[in-house]
């Protein structure tokens, strides 16, 4: 199968990519860092892989990478929306977007989106959300309103799974959103929260299962929370169609 990783050269993204690639699988590393891509593939396996350059707070080079992927493939398999933020030294992006927001929600819904010509009913997109899940505040969405770190990763992990339900209802690929696990011992937990987290094989497993197991093959429209190895019910608002309709909107609006 063919299948793009974004934020794939640490943390879940890259314990994943080893599993599958261990497979068998052809995996897309996407990632920011050239050097940490090149070492990451050469690791992997540079036959069993391809490397993808792109700034995800740059929402143009979100467009120019789906751009690139579709000049070069025909169809996609899957989908993995890894690629996360939780803080910045700088919080407003050049497109005038909270730093989490652009990576955790708009990035990945542009990615999608961009991608679905490459994707058949058997497709998956798997988003991962988390189970912080906090009320969307559009102003801090839009750069206007200052709010926490936490706040603002909480928010946006609510807009990816909001956008993850209500998306599933119209395109064919099966969409999910998975909290892979609270506390996984990513960069990014030991970071914000000074712990070693969990060990990172309990999300890449996950991962695994949602991409190529009969499990998730009717999981459209649904959230894993690993937190309770099962699917479960995200926060109220990621089922209010109309809240999620206008997040896609304006989501859409960035894009023009």
């Amino acid at each position: 199968m063919k299948i793009l990783i974004t934020g794939a050269t640490d943390g879940i993204g890259l314990a994943t990519a080893k599993k599958l690639t261990e497979q068998g699988h052809h995996v897309l590393l996407h990632g920011r860092n050239p050097a940490k891509l090149k070492a990451v593939a050469k690791e992997l396996g540079e036959d069993k892989t391809e490397q993808w350059v792109a700034d995800f707070s740059k929402l143009e080079e979100v467009k120019e990478l789906a751009e690139k992927i579709a000049d070069k493939h025909k169809h996609l398999d899957v989908l993995i929306n890894n690629a996360g933020v939780f803080n910045a030294t700088d919080t407003v992006t050049d497109d005038g977007l909270d730093i989490r927001f652009a990576v955790n929600t708009v990035a990945p819904y542009l990615l999608t989106k961009s991608l679905l010509s490459l994707m058949d009913e058997s497709g998956r997109i798997i988003n991962l959300s988390s189970a912080a899940q906090q009320p969307l505040d559009m102003e801090a969405l839009m750069g206007q309103k200052k709010i926490s770190d936490g706040q603002a990763y909480a928010q946006s992990k609510l807009g990816l799974t909001m956008w993850s339900i209500e998306l599933a209802k119209h395109v064919t690929p099966v969409v999910v959103a998975i909290n892979p696990k609270s506390l996984l011992g990513t960069k990014m937990v030991k970071k914000a929260f000074g712990t070693e987290g969990h060990d990172l094989t309990i999300g890449a497993d996950l991962l695994c299962r949602a991409a190529l197991t009969e499990e998730f093959a009717d999981a459209d429209g649904k959230y894993y929370n690993n937190d309770q190895e099962a699917f479960g019910e995200p926060h109220p608002d990621a089922k209010d169609a109309q809240r999620a309709t206008e997040l896609m909107k304006r989501m859409d609006t960035l894009f023009e």
